[in-house]
């Protein structure tokens, strides 16, 4: 037993952890959060339940359902095209005409704690990688897996899933020095608007 719980553990760590680390929407608004210390244990928190959440469900079943309806991931990915369309000019506005240091980002760029998991629930359920990273990959990939063995697979994908959001959401705090230079929060929300808009690119040609 105790050997097939580390062959489920270490499959469904090392599976999450290949496809979690990439950044993604929901990713650069942890990392963004975390650098202006604004509710980040309860967005890392959150991140993760909603990784894990998505994870158990494509092991129990739900990526082969997604997959046998096409308009469900069609309205997945027209809805998070415009999401993500929107909050790529929303950052390069701020890169072209606002002026930030890390102090002012704490006064102007704190959402409140509604607003703040609205915008990650967005990040999360409007874009379609998520679907097919959690549900269709790595849930796949443990429903392949004997009966007894996949609760230990999510078990392994959910502690690849904590560690990277709770490492992201804390650990931005280390680059604090740099972001003390308006030129850094530009060149932030420059990189940040580019991923939207690659993510919603890619979302168009899928």
């Amino acid at each position: 037993m105790t050997q097939l719980f580390w062959f489920a553990f270490i499959k469904g760590y090392s599976t999450t952890a290949g496809l979690i680390i990439a950044i993604g929407a929901q990713n650069a608004f942890i990392l963004r959060q975390g650098l202006i210390k604004s509710h980040v244990l309860i967005l890392a928190l959150l991140a993760s339940i909603i990784d894990i959440s998505m994870i158990y469900l494509g092991v129990k079943g739900l990526g082969l359902v997604i997959a046998s309806h096409n308009y469900l991931m069609l309205t997945a990915k027209y809805g998070g095209i415009l999401f993500l369309f929107f909050y790529g000019c929303k950052c390069f506005y701020s890169a072209l005409f606002k002026t930030s240091s890390i102090d002012d980002a704490h006064i102007t760029g704190k959402k409140s704690l509604s607003s703040a998991i609205i915008t990650l629930l967005a990040m999360s359920f409007l874009n379609p990688h998520m679907y097919l990273d959690t549900i269709l990959l790595i849930g796949t990939v443990g429903a392949q897996l004997p009966e007894n063995q996949r609760l230990y697979y999510i078990a392994g994908a959910g502690t690849a899933s904590v560690i990277w959001f709770f490492c992201l959401a804390y650990g931005a705090r280390l680059l604090t020095p740099i972001f003390q230079k308006p030129i850094a929060w530009k060149i932030l929300d420059a990189i940040i608007g580019v991923i939207m808009w690659s993510i919603a690119l890619s979302l168009f040609y899928m």
